[in-house]
């Protein structure tokens, strides 16, 4: 019996780097990057282009090994992960609208020698009617070799590193941002005062536009009387919201009350855009409140009962009926008989 077999791809891009010196998309084998430009090193494509233009560049595989290694090499779109709205882009048995389906490199499988680097050129041709704005996306190195895996379920794991791509095609841009579907969650000690308490609020950060965006996350939350019960940015929030993208965040309210109720609201905002979101709370301990409500249902039943009691022992008596006389039968005297 064959064992199932489920298949990982490992892609690494150039993700989170700080403006400067330029870096690689590398994952300690490989690492793929831009060609430097005669003025330059950088650390990914940035392409500006207008719909029907046809632009060329040239990307750089390099192989750190001993050993030498063939990758396929193909152009890929990007997205948000749902998870925590990092960075990442289709693989190569997806379908493509973008970058992916407009970059087209000279040769789609490459061999590298070992401590070596191949240079391989692409075009990329923005077809007429582009949709204005950006176009995020990556030109990959797949090692299209399957590392097996063991035990009762088999993990084959391919990796993959990817330059990334900066197209911004031109026409009007739109930034807009939407925040929205927000929902709060409480988890409260059993006997208040006992334990920490925390919230979860979670809610969904969208990209509306046609651009991407560093979007500003500001969460409050307010009790009663209007009471400020926190007042602070969020920092898990995705460094680059691609356009059309969608995540679902979530967020941990420590310290929040144990006894309240009053209101969250999410502000976010990006250069050109700002929307806010609410839900309100309530914050009860409900083993607390469940033992009230159980103490009241038994106090009220004792109660009745005992009114109906008191009811029955001051009634007045009803009397009892008086009986009947039975009827009695004359004797007959002797002297009547003939």
């Amino acid at each position: 019996m064959r064992k199932p077999y489920v298949l990982l791809l490992s892609l690494l891009c150039l993700l989170g780097l700080p403006a400067g010196p330029a870096h690689a998309a590398d994952n300690g084998s490989w690492s793929v990057y831009p060609v430097a430009s005669k003025i330059a090193a950088r650390p990914y494509f940035t392409f500006s282009a207008e719909p029907g233009q046809t632009l060329t560049d040239k990307v750089a595989v390099q192989n750190k090994t001993g050993r030498p290694l063939t990758f396929r090499l193909y152009a890929a779109d990007a997205y948000n992960t749902a998870r925590d709205g990092g960075f990442a882009v289709r693989t190569v048995r997806e379908r493509m609208s973008g970058v992916g389906a407009w970059a087209k490199p000279a040769k789609s499988r490459i061999t590298v020698p070992a401590h070596r680097t191949v240079t391989v050129p692409f075009s990329l041709h923005v077809p007429d009617g582009a949709r204005p704005g950006d176009h995020p996306g990556a030109v990959v190195a797949l090692d299209e070799r399957v590392d097996p895996g063991s035990g009762k379920l088999a993990l084959g794991v391919q990796r993959a590193v990817g330059a990334r791509v900066y197209l911004r095609v031109g026409g009007p841009t739109l930034p807009a941002l939407s925040v929205g579907h927000v929902r709060i969650s409480h988890h409260q000690p059993l006997v208040p005062g006992l334990g920490d308490s925390t919230a979860t609020v979670s809610y969904t950060l969208r990209n509306t536009g046609n651009v991407t965006l560093s979007p500003r996350v500001e969460l409050k939350a307010r009790g009663l009387f209007g009471r400020t019960l926190l007042d602070r940015d969020l920092t898990r929030v995705p460094a680059e919201l691609l356009p059309g993208q969608r995540v679902r965040l979530t967020e941990t309210w420590r310290g929040a009350p144990q006894f309240d109720r009053g209101d969250v609201t999410l502000t976010a905002s990006a250069p050109g855009t700002r929307q806010s979101a609410g839900a309100s709370f309530l914050a009860l301990p409900w083993l607390l409140v469940a033992l009230v409500f159980a103490t009241g249902v038994l106090t009220g039943a004792l109660l009745v009962r005992a009114r109906r009691v008191r009811a029955r022992r001051s009634a007045p008596a009803r009397p009892s009926p008086r009986e009947r006389p039975t009827p009695s039968r004359p004797r007959s005297s002797p002297s009547a008989r003939p």
